[in-house]
């Protein structure tokens, strides 16, 4: 099945980092946020990649184009210039980088990829956000409802220290809040063919009008994901994600583990 990789953004929130190259390419612990990404489906058999690409997407094409050089060590016979691949680990991707405009939307970017799709269900997420989604467990939970499309459903992880009260009287200060009511859109999609009828609009987002309607139609249902999810939205969001690879296996590679969001207090 392949996977869509939202990646053309402007990612004003990290505009210090993203003035000179685009959102997907800040690197987490050395390697690109978007690369991480990958690496959750690359560990479930899923390496067929299309790269939405829009802002300075001539960074993500140079990127993958030598990626073969940047993941592997090389042996060059500086006579004659021959250069050998000594490969460091198998990688195994397939991955298209198609630029997708350097404005157009969310919904937009999926529509204009519609030549690229082989038939069938397809995957889509943000490449700024990684968890530790079992995502043979959402492609089966998306073949049993048999709508048309699946959201991954996820907990936001606190941002803001919380107050414990007892009436009026201040209990204690509490750093890590998991508010287990609260649910939003953790990207993670599985798509069936039939939802680029939703997508008319290349200047609308996809958060927007095309997932209302197709609630409305009763045909988007949501994979409830309770373990460990994180964006990279801003630099504090980049720091913690950078800390949490310092772990001998950052807690969004570690499958099957309930890893609560609870750990946005490491960066400052």
């Amino acid at each position: 099945m392949q996977t869509i990789l939202l990646a053309g953004g402007l990612g004003s929130r990290l505009a210090e980092e993203t003035v000179a190259i685009p959102k997907p390419m800040v690197e987490v612990g050395g390697r690109p946020i978007i690369t991480r990404v990958m690496d959750i489906y690359s560990q479930f058999g899923h390496n067929d990649f299309i790269v939405a690409a829009g802002y300075k997407s001539l960074s993500l094409k140079q990127y993958f184009a030598n990626y073969h050089l940047i993941a592997n060590n090389i042996s060059v016979s500086l006579d004659s210039g021959k250069m050998d691949l000594v490969p460091v680990a198998p990688g195994g991707w397939n991955v298209s980088v198609v630029d997708t405009g350097p404005k157009t939307m969310t919904s937009g970017r999926i529509r204009r990829l519609k030549e690229w799709l082989k038939p069938g269900p397809f995957m889509v997420t943000y490449s700024d956000g990684v968890g530790n989604i079992d995502i043979n467990a959402l492609i089966d939970f998306h073949k049993s409802h048999g709508k048309l499309a699946t959201v991954t459903a996820v907990q936001p992880p606190a941002r803001f220290g919380n107050i414990e009260l007892a009436g009026d009287r201040v209990e204690a200060f509490t750093e890590k809040v998991r508010r287990r009511d609260t649910w939003i859109n953790g990207g993670f999609f599985v798509f069936e063919p039939e939802v680029m009828d939703y997508f008319v609009d290349d200047m609308e987002p996809l958060e927007q009008s095309p997932l209302t309607q197709m609630a409305q139609d009763c045909e988007l249902m949501a994979y409830r994901h309770d373990g460990f999810w994180h964006p990279m939205d801003t630099i504090r969001d980049r720091n913690t994600l950078n800390e949490l690879c310092e772990e001998e296996t950052p807690p969004w590679m570690r499958f099957n583990e309930e890893l609560p969001n609870d750990i946005t207090a490491l960066a400052i």
